[in-house]
């Protein structure tokens, strides 16, 4: 097995892979492109993040600047927007469904280092998946931690460090990121 399938599998891996290196060399050199356009390029952005993902939705907007590791291993539905400094760190795959909206500086980690030192400085990590479901608002300089799913219909809010999985429907926040209450009827303001 590869160190890329290998990473890809949610397995300890070997970062220092040329065969990953040359990936994310891709990767820095197409934000580095997103990073640079005027507001005049708006067709050219999208098709830098349509290159850069493994997958988008037809309507994607994401205001730079944006950094990610690999690109390849995120995958986002219709209707995405991301506001200024999002980082997806995406060693692991992440899925983001249709219609969600990120606020400022929210930050996506799939990276997990191993806990023993000697480990840790062998040069190895690995990966797990984020999940965020459809219809998904994260507040701005939100944290969503490796392994994390969040359900649809969710509300995040601003600064969260989301560590557990969220269920559907539901606003959650703090630190760390807990259930608030359920989203109801009561919260609809065009009625």
């Amino acid at each position: 097995m590869t160190e890329k399938e290998k990473m890809l599998n949610e397995m300890l891996y070997d970062f220092h892979d040329p065969e990953l290196k040359a990936d994310a060399m891709r990767s820095r050199k197409l934000t580095r492109l997103f990073n640079s356009t005027t507001e005049e390029q708006k067709d050219y952005r999208i098709t830098l993040l349509k290159e850069l993902f493994g997958k988008t939705g037809k309507y994607i907007y994401i205001e730079p600047p944006f950094r990610c590791d690999y690109g390849s291993n995120t995958f986002i539905g219709e209707g995405f927007y991301a506001n200024f400094d999002c980082i997806i760190l995406d060693v692991a795959r992440v899925t983001i469904g249709d219609n969600c909206l990120f606020g400022p500086r929210v930050c996506i980690y799939t990276p997990c280092h191993p806990i023993d030192p000697v480990e840790r400085n062998s040069g190895l990590e690995y990966g797990k998946a984020v999940t965020i479901g459809d219809n998904v608002w994260i507040g701005g300089s939100a944290v969503i931690n490796p392994g994390v799913t969040i359900g649809s219909n969710v509300v995040i809010g601003s600064g969260s460090v989301v560590t557990h999985d969220i269920p559907d429907n539901v606003v959650a926040a703090g630190n760390p990121c807990r259930v608030i209450r359920p989203i109801t009827d009561a919260d609809k303001i065009i009625k």
